[in-house]
């Protein structure tokens, strides 16, 4: 840890956070052919592999959104294990995973928060987590920035929290209580076949946005109090491994998963790196 890490949280908490993140959503939408010299220091910055894109063109992206929302080609990312394996929704670093103690959740050393007020209050959806397990995955600027299922499930809530845009960088959430149910998120919950999953797709500084496959973007910047849809409406089945949203730009996800015979990997420690519909672990004695 950096001796600079707490002034850069309190610089952060400092921030016009919604204000700097409606410029950059902008801005990284400008179409514009002098965009093409940024996007190509941006790609030797952050080491992109655009072998793995299914357009490896980078001239073929006409702004940052298009290139950080890029697609993967077929075949780079295969579905690891069978429909009993929770597989990773992201290409992304491991910030914290084990089990939800109690209802609370692991944040960094000396800080927790609960699942309740990470789903924005709705204590009838928090109750089947109170002892279950958790994975948080963080997504720098080079990762691949689409979101896919862990498990094959069925929407059944999805949950709108306004809040802060903290920068989520491991140094940041080191340093600021409870910032996954502080900062602006969305929840979209789930029925498995081994419970309830949810996923938090977890806002964050110059994330302007947060897309799922069923709704598209959602920027309601204007709401001061969570919204919580019931989905009745129309079936939304997403297989295991299927993209079911997106962020524009980096940001964290939090997924939770329900109480019961789950091995999670030994290997999620901090820092680890993970890799979309790789195996995190399994569900061990149910059909």
């Amino acid at each position: 840890m950096s001796a600079v890490d707490p002034w850069l949280a309190r610089l952060s908490r400092a921030l016009p956070h919604h204000a700097l993140s409606r410029l950059v959503h902008r801005l990284a939408r400008i179409e514009s052919p002098r965009v093409q010299p940024l996007l190509r220091a941006f790609v030797r910055r952050f080491e992109l592999d655009m072998s793995e894109a299914a357009e490896p063109d980078i001239a073929a992206y006409p702004s940052f959104n298009a290139l950080f929302t890029r697609a993967l080609r077929d075949g780079v990312r295969p579905l690891e294990g069978d429909a009993a394996t929770v597989v990773s929704p992201a290409d992304a670093r491991v910030s914290a995973s084990g089990r939800i103690e109690a209802g609370r959740i692991f944040q960094a050393k000396g800080h927790d928060y609960s699942v309740e007020e990470l789903l924005g209050g709705e204590n009838d959806l928090a109750v089947p987590f109170r002892d279950g397990h958790f994975v948080t995955l963080y997504l720098s600027p080079r990762h691949y920035h689409r979101l896919h299922m862990p498990l094959d499930g069925t929407l059944t809530h999805a949950i709108h929290v306004p809040g802060r845009l903290f920068s989520v960088a491991p140094c940041i959430v080191r340093h600021v209580p409870r910032i996954y149910a502080r900062n602006e998120r969305v929840v979209a919950l789930f029925d498995t076949r081994f419970g309830p999953m949810a996923m938090a797709l977890i806002g964050a500084q110059n994330v302007g946005s947060i897309e799922t496959v069923w709704a598209g973007e959602i920027t309601p910047p204007s709401a001061r109090e969570a919204s919580c849809v019931t989905w009745p409406e129309r079936d939304i089945a997403l297989e295991r491994g299927a993209e079911m949203g997106r962020f524009n730009l980096g940001s964290s996800v939090v997924l939770l998963l329900p109480p019961g015979p789950l091995e999670l990997d030994p290997a999620l420690t901090p820092e680890t790196e993970v890799r979309v519909r790789s195996a995190l672990g399994r569900y061990t004695d149910r059909d």
